[in-house]
């Protein structure tokens, strides 16, 4: 959102808006300004003799700025909030501007002119009613900026990524990846996490980040496009928070919000196609209590400065489980988030900054066995305590940040930044059988049977390895200094990210039954005639302390080519190096050019009329995740058994086996030569993005614009886990490889020729095989296609600005995400593997994948506002409507080469191309607040009572289903059996809740 405040008789001049376009937003991030900071600038009709003096009225903080020969001054890398702008000569006071607010990232341009000031907030949120909505003529990015208020006005939950919801393009991720948010078209997982300037996101995944408490966030800054140079390693978007700070004022506040289950609607059940109840979810309903405080003042009035947060929220309920795994969890949920915040003002010329960050959640489960005949819970199983990790998801990092800054102002033009900040996670499961300790995951896949297996087990899946931890430790330095017409800026941003992870099957088995039959790509395995059933015995294991190192260097200026036209160059820098579990270094890549270009038209001179335009390469590091399974040692095997009985944990008796012992993926337990894990010369994960807007006024109030959006990726990085292309390229040349080690799966750029190093003897001799796209086409005939994921998006707006009564806006997205590879993720499956899905892992798997992908919702209309019916009642309302998710049908292969069973698009043997079997409904969310402040609590109102009603209308449609539709193996007659569990849901829109708050500030 882009407002300000405008004189509308002024006249356009040169020097004027060369200063509000050379100062202001660019198009990136702040124009020429830090990401946690923003500026004041103006022009002085007479400037002979002035001086402008800048005091923030909370703090003190004051900075004295000289004037040039043009009237032009400018305060560059102010901390967000209220200050006052006197112009003084001889010592005396001429004129003076109070309240001017300083918002993230932007600029506010407070002008002078024949005695009669024109203030306008370029980057601002809020603006006064009797004031001209002009348009931010300096800023070619795509970004919604959320202030503290608007946030307590809003109908939209306590959390980050509600927040970014609002912003247009941006929808929620897959459910299986948790509460995390996709931004036009990426996965959920390339996205970036800022707060007060430093990096917070999942070190491990790229998947969520570390939180705070809400009432902390002072702005949040939401760029879906188009931003610049300062920010790199997304393809996604980027959420910016600066948080809030103490001031001279000692201030105090308290609340309380309260979500009872009693007022919650009843989760919808789940049935499978054919009617039968897969899992009750009707008294699935959670009750929560969060007790919120701040407090903030001076330590030291004028120069130390402390702010103080906590939220506590205890959340209690049930889940029932589905019937594979009947289970009743009782649980409980501690969250616990603060935040301290001390800010010195050492001289009004150098500020330093000091955040302390904690986010920490502990839940424990008490597991009981659940009768679905009677629907009642029966005997105990056992506890499940996690700390800092869901269960379910795969997004909740916690843990602790720390954070420190340094802000010198050492001339007019010349402004530096410096800072530094580490974090670091603890992430603990542990489990506690009542009965057995040997519980492994027990599945039931036979689709004819009576009745199902089912075992002592609470998970049912992979667990958590003991010892998992995450660190990161960043500093990034800045210099910003303005030159004539251009403005200057040159930085460093490098970040180091370690993790000690891994996963493993519960009770270290899993066992699959399944319909006997012969099994693709597995010609040992040939059961007895008459044979019904046989099961799959699988182990996986993973475990290594891995780290990834990401340098940045950017440059750029902003160039105001004349009064209507500013001309933004940027380029980015990125190097990315990924280390195994044994500290070798496996993937390397250097000297990743990010270009950025913008331009903005000030059309009129009148900054009522703007067009923009920008260009961009965007890269992405591959996660650390991917070395804990592709460059680490693991281990995972399948094994078939005959049996004749089942014991009471679940587990088959009396087994014969079935053929061979296989590894999957190559993974034996034995690390990789790390020079053999990846291509060589592997290029980065990029995307560029093409943006044209434009944005008019309307009259004094209204706003509205347009924008197109263009992005396509270009470079991706997967693995493949394939050896008929090695076996072709010896074949061709001659070289002897029966004893030679080749991995299961190697990192390549999918879609490419790509050249590899192979330890053709096993003893360490390597040689390099490049293959072509000709080496990966199978005997078949069927070959690897090229990268394909493009996004394009038509973004409408109309936006009503506060005006004493009420506040508005209205966004329409047609977009399309489409191609054969939704990144860096596999929603299709909800596969938890960032940049190692099972995507590309041979050319079978890539048939008829071109198509709408997970992230596709071709329409969205989001509107928000909120009305201030008097001065008492405040009510607020939030709509999101948006078209479904594509649906597939993903089945067996014929040839299966690498035993993958239904993993295909392909379905009765037959093709079945991605988004071919139509959409999920459409979703429509309404959430409505009021608020009431009541007069004989104070003048200053400091108690509000609120209630938030989320999902009002009740709708609970189907946001995600089984899209696999087959099991797997085939029966006597060679057809593949179909699966019981295909298009059953597994997730809905969220039931209908409400929740009572109340707020005092002392």
């Amino acid at each position: 959102m882009h407002h300000r405040l405008s004189d509308p008789s002024r006249r356009p001049r040169l020097t004027r808006l060369a200063l509000a376009l050379a100062l202001t937003m660019g198009s990136s991030a702040a124009f020429a300004q830090s990401n946690a900071s923003g500026v004041i600038f103006g022009h002085l009709a007479q400037p002979e003799g002035a001086t402008v003096r800048i005091q923030n009225l909370d703090t003190g903080l004051t900075r004295e700025i000289g004037v040039d020969s043009q009237g032009r001054y400018r305060a560059a890398s102010l901390p967000v909030g209220r200050y006052r702008v006197t112009i003084e000569r001889d010592g005396q006071t001429v004129e003076s501007r109070d309240n001017v607010q300083v918002t993230l990232g932007g600029g506010v341009d407070v002008s002078f002119e024949e005695g009669a000031a024109a203030a306008k907030t370029l980057e601002g949120i809020t603006v006064t009613g009797n004031s001209l909505p002009a348009i931010d003529v300096s800023s070619v990015d795509s970004r919604t900026v959320l202030t503290a208020e608007q946030l307590q006005k809003l109908p939209v939950a306590r959390d980050v990524t509600a927040a970014a919801l609002l912003a247009p393009g941006v929808i929620a991720g897959d459910s299986r990846y948790g509460n995390v948010a996709s931004f036009g078209g990426a996965s959920a997982s390339e996205n970036q996490y800022y707060i007060n300037g430093y990096a917070v996101t999942n070190a491990l995944t790229g998947l969520g980040f570390t939180s705070l408490p809400f009432d902390a966030i002072d702005q949040q800054q939401i760029f879906f496009g188009g931003y610049g140079a300062e920010y790199g390693r997304s393809t996604g978007g980027v959420v910016n928070i600066v948080t809030k700070r103490g001031g001279n004022e000692w201030k105090a506040g308290v609340g309380m919000y309260v979500t009872p289950q009693y007022f919650a609607q009843s989760p919808r059940s789940v049935y499978r196609t054919n009617g039968q109840l897969y899992q009750y979810r009707g008294s699935n309903k959670t009750s929560a209590m969060q007790y919120t405080g701040y407090l903030s003042g001076a330590l030291i009035k004028d120069k130390l400065f402390f702010y103080g947060a906590g939220d506590f929220t205890r959340t209690t309920g049930h889940t029932v489980g589905t019937i594979l795994a009947p289970q009743d969890a009782g649980e409980v949920s501690k969250a616990t988030k603060w935040l301290a915040k001390v800010d010195w003002n050492i001289t009004d010329n150098h500020i330093v900054e000091f955040t302390g960050i904690s986010d920490q959640t502990d839940i424990d489960r008490s597991i009981y066995a659940y009768n679905y005949s009677t629907l009642q819970a029966t005997n105990y199983l056992g506890t499940d305590k996690l700390k800092n990790y869901d269960a379910g998801p795969g997004s909740a990092p916690g843990g602790d940040v720390y954070i420190g800054k340094y802000t010198g102002y050492l001339t007019d033009s010349l402004t530096i930044n410096a800072l530094y900040g580490r974090s670091e996670t603890d992430h603990e499961r542990r489990l506690g059988y009542a009965g057995s300790s040997n519980c492994p995951w027990i599945t039931d896949s036979r689709s004819d049977a009576s009745s199902v297996i089912v075992g002592c087990g609470m998970v049912n899946g992979t667990v958590l390895g003991p010892g998992a931890k995450d660190k990161t430790h960043g500093w990034r330095f800045d210099v910003e200094y303005q030159l004539g017409s251009h403005d200057l800026r040159a930085g460093v941003d490098n970040q180091t990210l370690e993790s000690y992870s891994g996963r493993q099957y519960e009770g270290g088995y899993r066992w699959v039954y399944r319909n006997a039959g012969t099994v693709p790509g597995r010609p040992d395995i040939q059961p007895p005639a008459g044979t019904q059933y046989f099961v799959e015995k699988r182990l996986f294991q993973t475990g290594a302390a891995v780290r990834t190192e990401q340098e940045a260097q950017f440059i750029e200026d902003r160039w105001q080519m004349n009064d209507r036209w500013m001309l933004y160059l940027g380029l980015r820098n990125e190097q990315f190096k990924n280390l195994n579990g044994d500290g070798q270094t496996y993937v390397a890549q250097r000297h990743q050019l990010a270009p950025r270009l913008g331009l903005t038209w000030d059309v009129f001179g009148d900054s009522s009329f703007k067009m923009y335009a920008n260009a961009g390469r965007y890269h992405l590091a591959i996660p650390s995740n991917v070395a804990i399974r592709g460059a680490s040692a693991s281990t995972y095997y399948s094994e078939y058994y005959l049996y004749d009985g089942v014991g009471p944990n679940g587990e088959p008796l009396n087994l014969q086996q079935l053929g061979s012992r296989i590894y999957l993926n190559g993974e034996d337990g034995t690390t990789p030569n790390p020079q053999t894990v990846a291509a060589k010369n592997l290029k980065a994960y990029y995307q560029d993005e093409y943006i044209l807007g434009f944005d008019k006024t309307l009259g004094t109030d209204w706003t509205w614009g347009a924008k197109l959006t263009y992005r396509k990726l270009l470079s991706s990085i997967d693995d493949f886990c394939d050896s008929r292309p090695f076996e072709k390229y010896a074949e061709r040349n001659g070289i002897d490889i029966s004893n030679a080690s080749i991995p299961g799966c190697y990192l390549f750029n999918p879609g490419e020729s790509n050249t590899f190093l192979v330890d053709v003897d096993g003893q360490g001799t390597l040689v390099p095989f490049k293959l072509t796209k000709q080496d990966f086409v199978t005997p078949e005939g069927v070959g690897f296609p090229d990268l394909k994921r493009k996004y394009y998006a038509l973004d409408l707006y109309l936006e009503h600005q506060f005006n004493d009564k009420w506040y508005g806006r209205v966004d329409y997205t047609f977009s399309r995400s489409y191609g054969n590879s939704e990144g860096q993720l596999k929603s299709d499956i909800g596969q938890l593997d960032p940049s190692v899905t099972q995507d590309w892992d041979a050319p079978e798997i890539m048939q008829y994948t071109n198509g709408p992908l997970p992230n596709d919702r071709t329409h969205q209309l989001k509107a928000y506002g909120y009305f201030q019916a008097t001065p008492e009642w405040l009510f607020g309302a939030n709509v999101s409507v948006a078209s479904g998710r594509p649906k597939n049908c993903i089945g067996v292969d014929p040839v299966d080469a690498i035993q993958y069973g239904a993993s295909y698009f392909e379905c009765n043997f037959q093709p079945s191309p991605r988004g071919s079997r139509g959409r999920l409904p459409w979703t429509y969310q309404l959430n409505l607040n009021t608020e009431y402040r009541p007069l004989w609590a104070g003048a200053s109102q400091p108690l509000a009572f609120t209630v938030n009603v989320y999902n009002v209308l009740g709708k609970q449609e189907e946001i995600g289903i089984i899209e696999v539709g087959e099991t797997g193996a085939v029966d006597a007659q060679g057809r593949p059996i179909k699966s019981r569990e295909y298009q059953r849901p597994i997730a809905f829109q969220k039931a209908r809740y409400v929740q009572f708050g109340v707020r005092y500030d002392f």
